[in-house]
């Protein structure tokens, strides 16, 4: 399938890229081999937001839904279709509160009946949606986690343990109940203040989130904010910086939080993210404040949580191991 597929986000704002080598190098510029780009990037595709730009001997697209999207997607669909490409759809922003919004509304509804119905197929990035795609009429289709360059030297971004510190808090949003943010910054706060190690939080919402920051941080010293946005190579250094990742995300999102922490070479806590349950589901023992403390004050149980994750994340996760499952799965099916 390499060099025949391409992911395409109908208007969308990513700019057209290649990845012909695979996931490439971090010099290579350009957006990042992760998330929905990983589907592309493990396939040596590319990744457009316009299917007239779809190159020729292209023989699988995988074009992504959203909110504002669907009239573009579905001409797109049409297109493809007209050209002999094999059509496969996927929701954009899949966490359940996301889908519960997109779907929230009798036009759009409407639209992606017509789109699943003119689709070959769905690729879903979380298993929770998979009924969605089939209540609303798609044939066939599967679950495939969003890759990540895991087993890649060039993407590791970790550093040495006794060069980390502390925990990352994985969330920003407040005003998504399911992300649980609040929650996560006053747990991360009274982990931080009791083991006396820094925690930070990076701050979005402008000075909105930051006076809701303050209020949970109070008194307590250990507990520091960040300023954002950041490049993505920049808020991956940040990341790796630290011990551990926390978060008590419980929306089942993709998780690109956890793949970060899988790039960044630290485990990741507290999250229920496809990519989470894979790579550190052996975390998931409820628990998470003892967890996250042991994390903390263990370097060993650290190594070994870390490794697990490592191995979980190149057999469920990695470019080689997801690039078999979108070969098999529709060549199943003819695509």
């Amino acid at each position: 399938m390499s060099g025949g597929f391409v992911v395409i986000n109908p208007g969308g704002r990513d700019a057209e890229q290649s990845f012909a080598a695979g996931a490439g190098s971090p010099k290579d510029g350009g957006h990042p081999p992760v998330n929905y780009h990983g589907y592309a990037a493990c396939l040596q595709g590319t990744f457009l937001r316009d299917a007239a730009r779809v190159p020729a001997g292209t023989h699988t697209a995988l074009v992504l839904l959203r909110k504002r999207n669907l009239r573009a997607a579905l001409a797109a669909l049409v297109r493809l279709r007209a050209a002999g490409v094999r059509t496969w759809i996927s929701l954009k922003e899949s966490g359940s509160h996301q889908a519960a919004d997109f779907l929230n509304d009798y036009t759009r509804s409407l639209l992606f009946r017509r789109i699943c119905a003119e689709a070959d197929g769905y690729l879903s990035s979380t298993p929770e949606l998979e009924s969605l795609y089939r209540a609303a009429g798609c044939r066939t289709g599967f679950f495939a986690p969003t890759p990540y360059p895991v087993e890649e030297l060039t993407w590791d971004r970790g550093i040495p343990l006794n060069e980390r510190i502390g925990i990352f808090v994985g969330t920003r949003e407040f005003d998504v109940p399911s992300r649980n943010h609040w929650r996560a910054v006053a747990l991360a706060g009274e982990l931080a203040r009791e083991l006396e190690v820094p925690a930070a939080v990076i701050v979005t919402g402008g000075r909105h989130g930051l006076r809701l920051l303050k209020t949970i941080r109070g008194d307590n010293p250990f507990l520091h904010f960040l300023v954002g946005p950041f490049p993505y190579w920049d808020y991956l250094r940040i990341m790796a910086a630290h011990r551990v990742v926390l978060q008590l995300d419980a929306s089942e999102v993709p998780g690109q939080v956890a793949g970060d922490a899988l790039l960044g070479r630290l485990p990741c806590v507290g999250g229920n993210g496809a990519v989470d349950r894979i790579a550190f589901g052996h975390l998931a023992d409820g628990d998470i404040a003892g967890t996250v403390r042991r994390l903390l004050t263990d370097d060993t149980a650290w190594t070994a949580a870390n490794e697990e994750a490592q191995s979980r994340a190149r057999a469920g996760l990695g470019f080689t191991a997801i690039a078999k499952v979108l070969r098999d799965r529709m060549a199943e099916t003819g695509a």
